[in-house]
């Protein structure tokens, strides 16, 4: 018997839903993607095929990601808060210098890019 879950967190996207659960499921622990829900016909804001709802998981919290259509606009409004023991769990790399850009980079965003944070960690300047 599979246990529904009382609480869901709902996060709208305008069409990007199941980009972002699948980037939580690669960087979260206990993540994954579940279902994927598509539209069975054509309706006013897209075609059929395309992804309506995604159900996630972040570490062990199920989400859903809800496509939204034009007018969502996905903010620092919501974000994940993960809990780590020490600075080694948080950022696994001995290199302080590597840590200090990172935390540099991360300090100058509204909304988190690993992608410019993990440039930093390498030592180069984001692209322009």
């Amino acid at each position: 018997m599979t246990t529904i879950a009382k609480n869901t967190i709902c996060l709208w996207y305008e069409r990007d839903a199941e980009e972002a659960a699948r980037f939580y499921a690669r960087t979260f622990p206990d993540s994954s993607v579940g279902a994927v829900h598509r539209a069975p016909g054509d309706y006013p804001a897209g075609k059929q095929g395309d992804v309506l709802t995604v159900e996630f998981t972040v570490m062990g919290i199920p989400c859903l990601g809800l496509n939204g259509g034009p007018g969502i606009q996905h903010n620092e409004a919501f974000s994940f808060q993960v809990a780590t023991e020490d600075q080694a769990e948080t950022y696994t790399s001995p290199d302080r210098a590597a840590a200090k850009r990172a935390f540099d980079a991360m300090m100058t965003m509204k909304k988190i890019d690993i992608a410019v944070i993990e440039a930093a960690v390498r030592g180069e300047k984001p692209s322009a």
